[in-house]
C-alpha cells in the first residue's frame, strides 16, 4: 500500500512508542491498513501547533516577556523552562498517552 512520507518527529516517536507498548491492537491495524505513518505525521504535527499555542498563552497568562528577559534573563529562562515543562505534560496527556 502506498504510505505517506515520514516526517513525525518527537512527539511521532513518542506515540509510536506508546502504541507498540500499550495498545498493540490499534498499532497492528494501523500499520496492517498502511495508516500508522499517517496516523504518527497528524499527531506529531497536532502535538507541535499545540505546544506552540500552550506556550504562547501560558507566557502571556503569566506574564512571561521581552522586558522581563531584559531585565533577569535567568528568571526568564526558567519561567519558559516551566511554561515548556507544562505544556509538554498537557501535550502527552491529550495527544500521546490516550
Amino acid at each position: 500500500l502506498p504510505e505517506e512520507e515520514p516526517h513525525y518527529g518527537k512527539y511521532g516517536r513518542m506515540r509510536l512508542r506508546y502504541l507498540k507498548e500499550h495498545h498493540k491492537m490499534l498499532y497492528n491495524t494501523l500499520l496492517l491498513d498502511g495508516e500508522l505513518v499517517k496516523h504518527l505525521n497528524e499527531v506529531d504535527d497536532t502535538a507541535n501547533q499545540r505546544m506552540e499555542l500552550l506556550t504562547l498563552q501560558m507566557q502571556e497568562q503569566q506574564g512571561i516577556n521581552e522586558a522581563l528577559k531584559a531585565r533577569d534573563q535567568m528568571a526568564w529562562v526558567g519561567a519558559c523552562n516551566n511554561i515548556r515543562n507544562a505544556a509538554e505534560e498537557i501535550v502527552l496527556n491529550e495527544l500521546i498517552c490516550c
